[in-house]
């Protein structure tokens, strides 16, 4: 009986010490991942945009030996506390079943029902802390900033483009339990490490008034969409950056119709805000000069046997008025003198047809045809009116703010970049600014586009003391079912800068489809 012993002592002991060790281990511990701390996101200015609050969330581990009716019986008595549904106690039941060791009964509760839950004295219910997501402004900057779903995991806007940055990292929590798996001890084994602050380009009081003056004019014309970016045109700072449909993020996520960022992903034909584009390549290869003048008086032009019209007839026109009045049959011939190759160039040079950069997910790149797909017969003419090309809100302004800034190309961005040892703030990405036209030809344009503020279509966007320089545009949108543009349905938008001499604001708007007898970018952009 020695011998049977010692020899069933050492099959324990030695051959399966390690199969008893881990069910022992299984019986007596738990680990669980704690969260960290999410990065609070600030303005410019340190006000607090988005912030991570302590929240408590109720789990179950059920202990061996005990049938599921006993098991969700010890759940029932939370089930009023916890306002449990039927499809609640079911999927806890379905998970029961299965013998899962860890089981969520309700995610982020209130404080006060935690504290009844806790006076209950269940074993096998514990609570643990979690971090629930809080943004204190509701609406404001709702693009901007995106939202976290309710593993607290970036899912639009800067939380997604920088959640590696403000997600830290998790820590880990040992809990014992008795021989019935109840846990009766709690130990930290790793602190969890809070993620790092963002600090936005964003400024909340510019962002106020952009929203505002957004709404009132989506109430006054009834549009599909608009958007309004207000940047810096100097540092490529986005000040402000409103959509509207817009959401709150603290009711993540947002409704299908209002989760799109309008700014950067809406794809359009911008019309007569293009011009832009055309007149810096008609000065850069110096194919027209200011003096130049243009005869307009039949108010339309032949083009690949079709017409295209002005608004009212002109008359005779010089370089400077075809884009202070906005003639698109003026356009149309200056385009024809700078010729398809430099003028589609230039069109690249501007960057339209990819991203701008924004440090923002799911930025479009607009669309720009290959030269070698243009109709010869009309695509230089279309395209020099903003027809034939689609570009985003984010592009448009990108564009004014290269005129702007004499010439020079700046990337576009919505964080602000790090101080030096400031280690709270992501570092921002360092770019050589790049000159894309020349700044005798920007210092034109701008005289030109103030001039068009100053008297010609974009008169409503005049500020009282300052020099405004700017374009408005409006197109026909095209109907993919009918395969023709309509003339009841448009997009109008204005982009322009202030003060027009030495710049320190700029915006693009775009309202889109606007109802009513009020269709222009002159009448319905350019106000806000």
């Amino acid at each position: 009986w020695f011998v049977v012993i010692l020899a069933r002592l050492v099959h324990l002991q030695i051959f399966e010490h390690a199969r008893y060790k881990s069910e022992v281990v299984d019986q007596n511990q738990k680990k669980i991942e704690s969260e960290p701390k999410r990065g609070t996101i600030y303005d410019r200015n340190g006000r607090i945009m988005a912030r991570s609050l302590p929240v408590p969330s109720v789990f179950f581990q059920p202990p061996k030996n005990e049938t599921p009716a006993e098991l969700m019986a010890e759940v029932d008595r939370i089930r009023g506390l916890l306002q449990l549904s039927e499809n609640d106690m079911a999927r806890i039941e379905g998970r029961i079943r299965k013998k899962d060791p860890f089981i969520w009964i309700k995610r982020k509760i209130d404080p006060a029902i935690a504290e009844k839950i806790k006076d209950l004295g269940l074993g096998s219910v514990f609570l643990k802390e979690e971090n629930d997501r809080f943004y204190p402004m509701g609406r404001r900057a709702a693009h901007v900033l995106g939202g976290v779903d309710i593993d607290m995991k970036g899912r639009t806007g800067v939380e997604q483009e920088y959640d590696s940055v403000l997600k830290g990292e998790k820590g880990q929590v040992l809990i014992l339990r008795d021989a019935r798996r109840r846990g009766y001890h709690v130990q930290t084994l790793k602190e969890a490490v809070a993620g790092r602050d963002i600090y936005l380009t964003i400024d909340e009081a510019i962002q106020y008034f952009a929203e505002k003056e957004l709404e009132k004019t989506v109430a006054a014309h009834n549009p599909d969409w608009g958007t309004v970016i207000v940047s810096n045109p100097g540092t490529g700072e986005i000040l402000a950056m409103a959509n509207c449909p817009t959401y709150d993020p603290n009711d993540f996520p947002p409704p299908v119709e209002a989760v799109r960022n309008k700014a950067i992903q809406d794809m359009f034909e911008p019309g007569s805000t293009f011009k832009v584009v055309t007149a810096a390549a008609a000065r850069e290869t110096q194919s027209v000069s200011l003096t130049d003048v243009f005869d307009c008086s039949d108010g339309a032009i032949e083009v690949g046997g079709g017409s295209v019209r002005d608004h009212v007839r002109m008359g005779m026109l010089s370089f400077e008025d075809v884009l202070v009045r906005s003639s698109n049959v003026g356009t149309i011939k200056i385009a024809s003198r700078v010729g398809e190759k430099p003028f589609f160039s230039t069109i690249l040079n501007f960057r339209f047809g990819q991203p701008t950069g924004i440090d923002l997910p799911g930025e479009a790149a607009g669309k720009v045809r290959p030269l070698d797909r243009w109709n010869r017969l009309m695509s230089l003419s279309h395209v020099a009116i903003g027809y034939e090309i689609s570009v985003t809100a984010a592009q448009l302004l990108q564009a004014i703010n290269i005129i702007a800034n004499d010439g020079k190309h700046i990337p576009l961005r919505v964080t602000l970049n790090r101080p030096a040892g400031d280690l709270d703030r992501p570092e921002g990405p360092v770019r050589a600014f790049e000159n894309t036209i020349s700044e005798r030809t920007a210092r034109e344009l701008t005289a030109v586009f103030e001039k068009a503020v100053r008297e010609g279509t974009g008169t409503s966007a005049k500020l009282d003391g300052f020099e405004v320089a700017g374009k408005t545009g409006t197109a026909q949108i095209y109907d993919r079912a009918l395969r023709s543009y309509v003339s009841s349905r448009h997009m109008a938008a204005f982009v322009g800068f202030v003060p027009a001499e030495n710049p320190v604001l700029s915006m693009t708007i775009v309202i889109n489809e606007p109802k009513g007898i009020q269709q222009y970018g002159g009448q319905v952009a350019a106000p806000v």
